[in-house]
């Protein structure tokens, strides 16, 4: 049986001038949902169980508040990022709406480069929020934002550059919050996890702190098969800019998963289980029905990065 107790073992509750009232002590300590449903529509045996972590329940939507949230809050600690001072980085969308909302809280100007592709909802939040956006090549995807962000740093020293990809602040966060909720949430009893490849920091820091508290826990990555895809938000790591954050070697088994199935998935989810995701959110249940079914038995949780809303303009919702 699950425990419903979720320990407050995050960056948040860690730092004690943090108002337990405020934007930022909201971040994390997501639900952990049972996919019951999807289990018995998908097949799985009764002998496996199958979970995830709604991310959407973040302040700003998405599971990338952990991250900006530590990556802000270190390099405050370390001088990097002051008062009057600009924050500059790539985005696909989540953390770019992440920064913009704390950035905002904390009296930070965000300046984001982003594909001129990503969707109109991304773009319309990341404008209510305040941040200037500089438009990318869209053929160019995300690697194309991470060229221009390095040309702007370069270019204006007094910009902080957060360099989501490369910073360890990213994984970290996952470290301390992610991985001890999910530990504490299945009362130790988790046995497999997947998550979607971006930056990896959802995957790098959950998994590490996993199998420090235990080191069979199966840890599987998941990623687009093709680098021409519509799974906003991951990497086909192959052909793509490869974040310095990521390292192949700790995941346990890597698998891929087609854009249309995660389509497929993510109107079952909207229609079967009344859970209104997102696209990568998607994909991370397709990875996770795959693993259970080969495990056969045992606990798995993935991770559901966002909700479905910032994707409502996707023709694939109309679809049978």
């Amino acid at each position: 049986m699950l425990s419903p107790v979720i320990e407050k073992q995050t960056q948040q509750s860690k730092t004690s001038h943090i108002s337990p009232h405020s934007l930022e002590a909201q971040v994390g300590n997501t639900p952990l949902l049972n996919l019951a449903r999807t289990a018995v529509a998908c097949g799985l045996p009764s002998t496996v169980s199958l979970y995830a972590k709604a991310e959407w329940f973040n302040p700003s939507g998405s599971v990338k508040d952990r991250a900006a949230l530590n990556i802000i809050h270190t390099a405050e600690k370390q001088g990097l990022l002051q008062p009057g001072m600009t924050l500059l980085d790539s985005t696909s969308g989540n953390m770019g709406i992440a920064y913009a909302m704390l950035g905002a809280a904390r009296g930070y100007k965000v300046k984001l480069t982003l594909p001129r592709n990503a969707s109109p909802e991304r773009i319309a939040i990341l404008q209510a929020y305040g941040a200037e956006l500089v438009f990318t090549d869209p053929l160019e995807g995300s690697d194309g934002a991470i060229v221009a962000a390095r040309r702007l740093a370069a270019a204006n020293p007094d910009l902080y550059y957060a360099n989501q990809y490369n910073n360890p602040a990213n994984w970290q966060a996952h470290y301390n919050t992610t991985g001890v909720e999910i530990w504490a949430q299945t009362a130790g009893t988790v046995t497999h996890f997947v998550a979607g490849l971006g930056t990896s920091g959802t995957f790098m820091g959950t998994t590490r702190r996993l199998k420090a508290y235990n080191p069979a826990v199966h840890c599987v990555a998941m990623q687009p098969d093709s680098p021409f895809h519509g799974l906003e938000g991951l990497k086909h790591m192959p052909s793509a800019i490869r974040p310095a954050i990521y390292d192949e070697a700790v995941a346990d088994e890597q698998v891929t998963v087609r854009t249309e199935d995660a389509y497929k998935m993510a109107r079952f989810l909207a229609r079967s289980e009344g859970l209104f995701v997102g696209v990568s959110a998607a994909a991370a249940v397709v990875a996770a029905v795959g693993v259970a079914r080969q495990a056969g038995r045992g606990v798995v949780v993935t991770v559901l990065p966002d909700s479905g809303f910032k994707y409502l303009s996707e023709r694939f919702w109309r679809e049978e």
